[in-house]
Formats: C-alpha cells, sequence, structure tokens
C-alpha cells in the first residue's frame, strides 16, 4: 500500500490553519484581546489628560497663593471655605429672581414650661 504525500500533506497544513485561526480568535493574544487592550489605553489615555489638566490648574493655584502671599490665601479661604474676620459681620444677599437659591427658614417654637 503505497501513501501518496500530497493528500497527506494537504491534511496537515490544513490542521495546522485551522489551528492558528482559533489562537487568532481565542487564544492569547488574540485579536478580541487586543481590541479590549486598546479600548483600554484609550480610556487611560483620557484619563491621563483630564488629570493633566487637574494638576495644572492645582499648579497654577499654588503658583498664585505663593506670589502673592497672605492676600490670595485670605481671599482663597474667604472664598472657598467662608472665613470671616474677627470683627466682620457676614451678609448673604439672596435674589428673589434665583430659583436655585434657598432661604433658611428659622421657626421660633415657644419653649415649655419647666415644672417646679
Amino acid at each position: 500500500m503505497k501513501i501518496k504525500t500530497t493528500p497527506v500533506l494537504f491534511v496537515l497544513l490544513s490542521l495546522l490553519a485551522v489551528l492558528l485561526f482559533v489562537r487568532l480568535w481565542v487564544g492569547a493574544g488574540s485579536l478580541p484581546e487586543i481590541w479590549e487592550l486598546e479600548a483600554q489605553i484609550e480610556r487611560q489615555t483620557e484619563q491621563n489628560t483630564e488629570q493633566t489638566e487637574r494638576n495644572k490648574a492645582l499648579a497654577t493655584d499654588v503658583s498664585g497663593l505663593s506670589e502673592s502671599g497672605r492676600k490670595a490665601i485670605e481671599d482663597h479661604a474667604r472664598n472657598e471655605l467662608g472665613m470671616v474676620k474677627k470683627n466682620e459681620t457676614f451678609y448673604q444677599i439672596i435674589l428673589r429672581d434665583d430659583a436655585s437659591a434657598t432661604v433658611p427658614v428659622i421657626t421660633h417654637e415657644p419653649a415649655a414650661k419647666q415644672p417646679e
């Protein structure tokens, strides 16, 4: 019985091709895995860009505070933290046209009489 090499070679090459295509779609380094990694890189790049912008804004704020000194720090504390100096009175003006402003309602209830 004589085996022809052409059909055997064809079957082996076909099996090899099938294995390579399976690895291309399923195995490590497959196309779906590469696509997911590229998406992760894109998301990370966007986050890095946002953080870089935030860092630049903070660096500008810090340099502004160090350059102008105490007045800039005081202005920052007044605007951001609500600082009020000693012997100052804080006034909050709420315009009637401003629908988003909330007016605190203070109610005074008569105190219950304590038994003697």
